[in-house]
């Protein structure tokens, strides 16, 4: 047996030279029985961020930061800026009177305001003013920036396809001039595609919605109206789908979202899914016991649910929240899993 390992190990270095390796000797390790993550759960109580957030104002600007942003790193994979494996987040701040220059990035970007109104993001020069709640896409290769003409500060959370974007080597970034606005509030957005209804002889241009802004009070009052009119399902509550309006599919590419909402005292079963999903809680309390844990969670809260790692959610009060994982993107490369209760 001795004699059949040193010869293993000398044919090992030997085709090392040539950039070679044994399957056998990784296979396990490499194609594994059930999804293998370092993703740990986390919770990012704003009790906790939100004073962060006030220094990071204190300590540099938005124009000189580029982008002013505290990023969520998972505990598994610090230094990676990652949240999850396949997704970014941070907590971005503007202050009264910021202007944040433009960019633009081969990667897919969305926000939810977690606090603030009056702050707008511009994309190719068309102006969103944002409130709390409100869900806004940045699409991949759009111009956009942002800027607080209000008096009060703005923070969102950033969701951004980084690490599939960088998986595929397809990263790209330029820097902008000064930007010409078209003017407007979002307004003529929802006009053109807020309501069932789209522009004759519209053709978009890429996958990603052209309704780039979602405001809160239409998708709550919606999600609310839907609550009323069948139980809640026994793992998520009511939940509905961000959609792209022109085809009924996905609103982004590569990320897909959602806002649920959970009665107060629901008690849900366990569910499981591949794609890691990160929360944000915009109204109500509760409970995620996740993995041994108990992430109590409040208003304006993040926690994450990492692959295949079964959790359940329990609500104090009357709660909703905003979700987001890499859904899109595995049902189209027909990998995705879940498994309810």
């Amino acid at each position: 047996m001795d004699d059949v390992r040193a010869r293993r190990e000398a044919f090992y270095r030997r085709i090392d030279d040539s950039h070679c390796a044994p399957l056998w000797e990784v296979l396990h390790g490499l194609i594994t029985p059930t999804p293998s993550t370092p993703c740990q759960p986390c919770h990012w109580p704003w009790a906790t961020m939100w004073p962060y957030l006030q220094d990071s104002g204190r300590i540099i600007s938005a124009e000189e930061a580029e982008r002013r942003v505290l990023v969520l790193e998972n505990p598994g994979l610090r230094g990676r800026s990652r949240i999850t494996h396949s997704l970014y987040a941070g907590l971005q701040l503007i202050l009264p009177g910021e202007a944040a220059p433009p960019h633009r990035h081969s990667q897919s970007a969305m926000r939810f305001v977690l606090q603030g109104k009056g702050a707008f993001t511009a994309v190719d020069g068309r102006r969103i003013t944002m409130n709390e709640g409100d869900f806004v896409i940045t699409p991949a290769w759009a111009f956009h920036d942002h800027g607080n003409p209000s008096s009060e500060p703005m923070v969102w959370l950033d969701g951004l396809d980084v690490p599939i974007v960088e998986l595929f080597d397809a990263q790209f970034m330029e820097k902008g001039d000064t930007v010409s606005y078209r003017g407007g509030d979002g307004q003529e957005n929802l006009a053109e595609f807020g309501a069932t209804m789209k522009p004759v002889g519209f053709q978009p241009a890429s996958k990603t919605s052209p309704l780039c802004w979602y405001p809160y009070a239409r998708s709550r009052e919606a999600l609310l109206a839907f609550a009323r009119s069948q139980a809640p399902h026994p793992c998520w509550g009511h939940k509905l789908q961000y959609v792209n309006p022109v085809t009924g599919g996905w609103a982004m590419p590569t990320i897909g979202t959602f806002l649920q909402y959970l009665p107060q005292g629901f008690d849900g079963t366990p569910y499981r899914s591949t794609d890691a999903t990160v929360y944000a809680v915009r109204e109500g309390s509760g409970v995620c016991r996740i993995g041994g844990l108990e992430l109590r969670f409040g208003p304006r809260d993040v926690f994450v649910c990492p692959s295949w790692m079964p959790y359940t959610l329990h609500a104090d009060t009357d709660a909703i929240l905003f979700s987001f994982s890499d859904r899109p993107a595995q049902q189209s490369l027909d990998i995705w899993r879940e498994q309810a209760g």
